[in-house]
């Protein structure tokens, strides 16, 4: 039942991430790259300096600040799929899945900035100042009422990827397989679930107490969520970029091979798979969906938390956000990446996502196997945990834009998420990510129609703000 299940879901993936989907992202990507000339590479040093600066003359519109904002963002995307999904990526779609994973982020960083920007141009504020913004908002205001309809089927997507997939199941199945990988190495079974199967109480405690926290933290609003996640993101992504570090110093003599193949392997998969992996086709559908869901540019995520930031500048709100692909796919994902690759951990039968990466750091890094493991566990399970908090956010903000801000309807929303975190556990690898990717796909067609619409409000008004030296001071 269990891989009837995993099989239809997988041909549903393949339909949803199929050519015309990549294409549309990958092209809508290029086509904001031209029309913003290049802003992601032109600017990116002034987007970096300006995470830190505060807006000369802002009003204090917004919630939060651009920095608690941007943690925000990057609470969600720097989760599971920096360490897991790109153990999943290279195992499926062979080591070139990693450049076109590259490819996606340099491209999608023009995306996210777009974003960013509509974001705040088209955000609305309630009476007691929250704020609600994001591709729903943009959508019906940015195209218009007639719109309407596409705004609701973005928020619906959103509110159900948060619930049943990257906001939820996801996560806390990474959490969960990283603390039984490492206490219960010999998988023993201690627990049987009716219908479920056999568990460890490992994977029973884990889930009631992840549960309780997230349920803990949510309940407080974006406030408490992004002063949770300005602590431990900066913390955990510094932590675990030494790591990276580390890794490429002690080997550095077989990263340039690590590289090589990298590169060669996104043309030719075959070379380096022995046939295991079919085509380049496959090799970008892996790469870029998961690189989409690493960073989530182009989903339509990130900009719901741009909204809240103090700012009243689109632009400037835009680079700020485009900062988080290069964060979180450039580096974090690149340091998983290449530690795969260059030790071959893709390759070893019998493991799958956390494993993968957990193996590649042990052979990587001089450390004792057990603190190396313990490192990455920690890592993967502050990560996921605050992926968890993100998405809640976003799904939250996608159910008020529904039912109009129902206090009530909310609690009862915030109730079923904390369910469905402790209900992630006990699903399969499988199902867990191509759900998933299923959903991703489904909030990614009406953002992306909506930033091909609106691409012409960006480059006109982005042109406009940097002719103006003063800006930029």
């Amino acid at each position: 039942m269990v891989e009837t299940i995993d099989n239809a879901l997988i041909t549903i993936d393949g339909y949803v991430w199929g050519v015309p989907l990549i294409a549309f992202i990958l092209i809508g990507g290029i086509i904001l790259t031209i029309r913003t000339r290049g802003v992601q590479f032109r600017k990116l040093p002034l987007a970096f300096k300006w995470i830190f600066i505060n807006e000369k003359g802002n009003d204090n519109s917004g919630e939060v600040s651009s920095f608690s904002s941007l943690m925000t963002a990057l609470s969600a995307t720097v989760g599971t799929g920096n360490m897991v999904g790109v153990a999943t990526a290279v195992a499926s779609g062979g080591p070139g899945a990693l450049f076109w994973m590259v490819v996606t982020a340099l491209i999608g960083m023009a995306t996210k900035y777009a974003e960013g920007f509509l974001a705040i141009k088209y955000r609305e504020f309630d009476d007691s100042g929250n704020v609600l913004g994001g591709p729903f908002a943009y959508i019906e205001k940015g195209l218009g009422e007639k719109w309407t309809w596409l705004a609701k089927l973005f928020a619906i997507n959103g509110l159900c990827a948060g619930l049943f997939g990257i906001g939820t199941v996801t996560q806390v199945n990474g959490i969960v397989k990283s603390i039984n990988d490492y206490f219960n190495p010999e998988g023993v079974q201690s627990v049987n679930l009716p219908a479920l199967g056999g568990f460890s109480w490992i994977t029973v405690i884990a889930s009631i107490v992840i549960a309780t926290l997230v349920a803990i933290i949510i309940f407080g609003g974006i406030k408490r969520i992004s002063k949770v996640a300005s602590v431990v993101v900066p913390f955990m992504a510094i932590l675990y970029f030494i790591l990276g570090i580390l890794v490429i110093i002690l080997n550095i003599t077989e990263v340039p091979a690590a590289i090589a193949i990298i590169i060669e392997a996104a043309f030719d998969p075959k070379a380096f798979t022995g046939g295991i992996v079919g085509s380049v086709f496959v090799a970008m559908q892996k790469g870029m969906s998961r690189g989409i869901f690493s960073n989530e540019a182009g989903l339509g995520s990130a900009p719901i938390a741009a909204a809240a930031a103090k700012t009243k500048e689109p632009v400037r709100q835009g680079l700020i956000s485009m900062t988080g692909t290069f964060i979180d796919t450039i580096i974090i994902c690149n340091i998983t990446g290449i530690a795969i690759v260059l030790t071959g951990a893709w390759q070893i039968e019998g493991f799958e996502g956390v494993q993968i990466t957990t193996y590649a750091f042990q052979k990587a890094l001089p450390f004792p196997d057990e603190i190396t493991a313990f490192i990455i566990m920690i890592c993967l399970v502050f990560f996921a945990f605050t992926s968890i908090l993100g998405w809640n956010y976003y799904s939250e903000r996608c159910m008020t834009y529904l039912n109009g801000g129902k206090s009530k309807t909310i609690k009862i929303y915030n109730a079923l998420y904390t369910i469905a975190v402790f209900a992630g556990p006990y699903m399969t690898v499988t199902a867990v990510w191509t759900i998933s990717d299923i959903l991703n796909g489904l909030m990614a067609l009406p953002n992306m129609i909506a930033l091909f619409a609106l691409s012409g409000v960006i480059a006109k008004e982005t042109k406009e703000f940097f002719k103006n030296k003063d800006n930029l001071k």
